[in-house]
């Protein structure tokens, strides 16, 4: 029954020895206030827009103003939310770390804060403050005899990354279940936005209501998945690219994982994430330990603004791609499994004299591999296909000024193959007499098997010494379904997942400057786990623009625009059977990393110089694409899409504005566009496309900046341009426009 209750004194009730400690980092506009409170684990007071400089009595008092009342029929001390959620804090949603003993004990630890480390040197103080850095917190439960590291890190970008170790310090052996890192969010961030989607039609935005209970997105695939959550934010409803406080997470593992929005019913919420184990996959005998991936979070005002922060902290990586992205020629569109020199290298000096830079023969060359049932795990080039072998079309590819490219799929076998056959037990599998289901005739080589791994290296290293390869196609084309280690049955994708980075380390380290792109049936291996050993993903097997426009759109809020593969297929889409103008399907690849999936030479000869210009405008842009700010338009319910890249300085800008369906009403509403210096005065041209874009009558600006053209365009104040914006012309369906903007000289 409910009854009137005696305040609660919570500094005497359950006290926990050990020090108290606070910590302030902030960067790039955002502030991080970290709390040790009596040696309890640690937690985040704050997490969001920059507090300033507290001192002393500003960091005691944010981290008071976190602690929420104690509310009736609850435990007698505030909850408290921790970095690793626990129950013995108060916290009754999903705990952070979950295991047991065999004896069934072990399962609800009592982790506390031994020693705090602040970018590598034992912290003492009670009050630090601090820009970007790295805490580290060692905790244990001494009787449960459980260890846990916790690296907490702001980045210089404004980006905060948290991951987990567990150490087991007893004799018993402990079996992980989860290990899952969280970060608090405000009760005003009401809305969830994360993604679905499918073989084709990868990252599809999705919303709901932040409401009480778990929204759990588990990935169980053995491989990131085309409907992986992505992104998953939390901010107001209605949040867009430039408008809402938004927090968003992202789990960086291209294997099993998850990714959790929870609120309890005292409104605390979280956002989470970590590997989704598998049962019995890490047990850890004494001393052993497990570290988690990264759950990397990020805040922002809009969209655009947390999309940013993971773009500067790509292209901040020493290892980062540079801005001479070379225009790339994938052959799959074009030959398929027929194989022919004669053919290929006609198709090479067509893309040579277009400007093309990289050419990349794609599935066929190898073993038996003669249609997609046969041959996978035999990286020998096919003494049938190339009686010569790769050497002709490689030299006659350099030769041509480009550089060659050739597609793997390392972790994948049939079983039709001359490593399946003499070496069943490397398929991964349950037990010795059971297989999986097959998937696209093909099942999954077990690389955390040395002898497998050893194997596959050997095979792919003696093809890049004896060929000039500079780049691969790195493909994984199923789901990993029963995947275990053959002879013991014991679920394995933890280590085949940790195996295929090693390999891609591995083929890194041995072969200086050798670039690596994703693709996993398209884009079902997109995260910043695997772009830690890669330097491109494949965003999806479609490239139909129309699809592309919404596919590159969202694959942008994680992944910067140099570092997605966006193609010009032929006029008749492979995956949808759409037909659209090269204008349409080259505006739409210009805002990535681009390439041509086309047989080029049957292209007429009008296709292939529009070809040509666009190559040109994109090398010409490169370097704005590929360091600007990539900014979209809030525009409602409206068809027309405008999105586009700003320089750093704002002195330029590149827009593309697409018509990805039709309006009920005849006019749109104004173009504004986001991202611009309002102080500025700009030139503003559409491009010379845009004159095929429409049979109707352009809106006024675009006739005074093409009479204007010799000038740079039309000069319209960046005030107009920002908040005003200009009339929106009349696109046909699916059709794409683009405009320049650079800054105007005042004289």
């Amino acid at each position: 029954m409910s009854r009137n209750r005696t305040p609660v004194d919570t500094s005497v009730v359950a006290p926990r020895p050990g020090a108290t400690q606070r910590l302030h980092l902030s960067a790039a506009g955002v502030s991080v206030v970290l709390d040790v409170t009596d040696g309890r684990s640690p937690s985040l007071a704050h997490w969001g827009a920059d507090l300033g400089t507290l001192g002393p009595t500003g960091l005691d008092a944010a981290c008071a103003a976190s602690i929420a009342p104690v509310p009736h029929n609850a435990v007698d001390v505030p909850v408290r939310v921790g970095i690793l959620p626990q129950q013995c804090d108060g916290w009754i949603g999903r705990p952070g770390l979950t295991g047991s003993r065999p004896d069934g004990s072990g399962w609800a630890p009592r982790l506390l804060t031994r020693a705090v480390t602040l970018d590598g040197h034992s912290l003492t103080a009670a009050h630090t403050e601090a820009g970007a850095a790295l805490v580290g917190f060692d905790l244990a439960d001494e009787e449960l005899g459980l260890r846990v590291g916790l690296e907490v890190e702001l980045l210089p970008t404004g980006l905060l990354r948290q991951r987990a170790s567990l150490t087991n310090s007893a004799d018993l052996p402990y079996t992980l279940d989860e290990l899952t890192v969280a970060v608090p969010v405000p009760g005003h961030a009401e809305e969830l936005l994360d993604f679905a989607g499918r073989w084709g039609k990868e990252r599809t935005p999705q919303r709901s209501a932040f409401t009480v209970g778990t929204h759990l997105r588990e990935n169980r695939r053995g491989r990131t998945g085309p409907d992986a959550a992505h992104v998953l934010h939390a901010g107001p409803s209605g949040v867009g690219f430039r408008h809402g406080e938004v927090w968003a997470v992202h789990t960086a593992f291209s294997g099993n994982h998850r990714h959790l929005a929870e609120q309890i019913n005292t409104g605390d919420r979280i956002l989470g994430g970590g590997e989704l184990l598998l049962p019995g996959e890490v047990m850890l005998a004494s001393g052993e330990e497990y570290v988690g991936p990264w759950l990397y979070a990020s805040y922002g005002e809009g969209l655009d603004a947390v999309a940013s922060r993971f773009h500067r902290h790509l292209r901040s990586r020493t290892n980062h791609v540079d801005t001479e992205r070379p225009v790339t020629l994938n052959v799959w569109e074009a030959v398929y499994f027929d194989h022919d020199l004669a053919t290929l290298t006609a198709l090479a000096d067509q893309a040579a004299a277009l400007g093309v830079e990289r050419f990349v023969l794609d599935d066929g060359w190898f073993g038996s591999r003669r249609d997609d049932t046969t041959g996978l795990g035999d990286w020998v080039v096919s003494a049938d296909v190339w009686p010569d072998g790769l050497g002709p079309l490689v030299d006659h590819v350099t030769g041509a000024g480009m550089e060659f490219g050739l597609w793997f799929e390392p972790e994948m076998v049939s079983l039709d193959s001359d490593v399946a056959r003499a070496h069943p037990e490397w398929i991964m599998a349950p037990s010795t007499d059971r297989l999986p289901l097959p998937s696209r005739h093909q099942q999954v080589l077990n690389l955390s098997i040395p002898e497998a791994f050893e194997h596959v290296l050997g095979q792919m290293s003696a093809v890049l010494a004896a060929f000039d390869i500079g780049y691969l196609k790195w493909d994984h084309n199923r789901d990993l379904l029963e995947a275990a280690t053959r002879s013991s049955g014991r679920a394995a994708v933890h280590a085949q997942t940790r195996a295929a980075y090693a390999l891609m380390d591995a083929l890194k380290a041995a072969h200086p400057g050798l670039e690596i792109e994703s693709c996993s049936s398209g884009g079902a291996r997109v995260d910043l786990g695997v772009l830690e050993h890669t330097d491109r993903v494949w965003v999806s097997d479609c490239i139909d623009p129309l699809e592309r426009q919404q596919m590159n759109r969202w694959t942008a809020q994680l992944v910067p625009l140099e570092l997605m593969g966006s193609h010009i297929a032929s006029g008749a889409s492979h995956a949808t059977g759409r037909f659209h103008s090269l204008d349409f399907r080259a505006a739409t690849a210009l805002f990535g990393h681009l390439g041509i999936e086309w047989d080029l030479t049957q292209a007429s000869t009008d296709e292939l110089t529009a070809l040509r210009g666009w190559i040109a405008l994109y090398k010409d842009r490169r370097e704005l694409l590929f360091t600007g700010d990539l900014v979209r338009a809030d525009r409602g319910d409206s068809p027309l899409w405008l999105h586009g890249v700003v320089s750093p300085d704002r002195e330029r800008a590149l827009f593309t504005l697409a018509a990805v369906g039709r309006s009920d009403r005849s006019q749109h509403t104004r173009l504004r566009f986001p991202g611009l210096d309002p102080e500025a005065l700009y030139r503003v041209l559409p491009l010379p496309s845009a004159a095929r874009t429409s049979s109707l009558t352009p809106p006024r600006w675009m006739q005074l900046a093409e009479q204007a053209a010799d000038e740079g365009g039309l000069a319209v104040p960046g005030s107009v341009l920002t908040a005003a914006g200009l009339t929106a012309p009349l696109l046909d369906p699916e059709q794409a426009l683009l405009i320049d903007l650079t800054r105007a000289e005042v004289s």
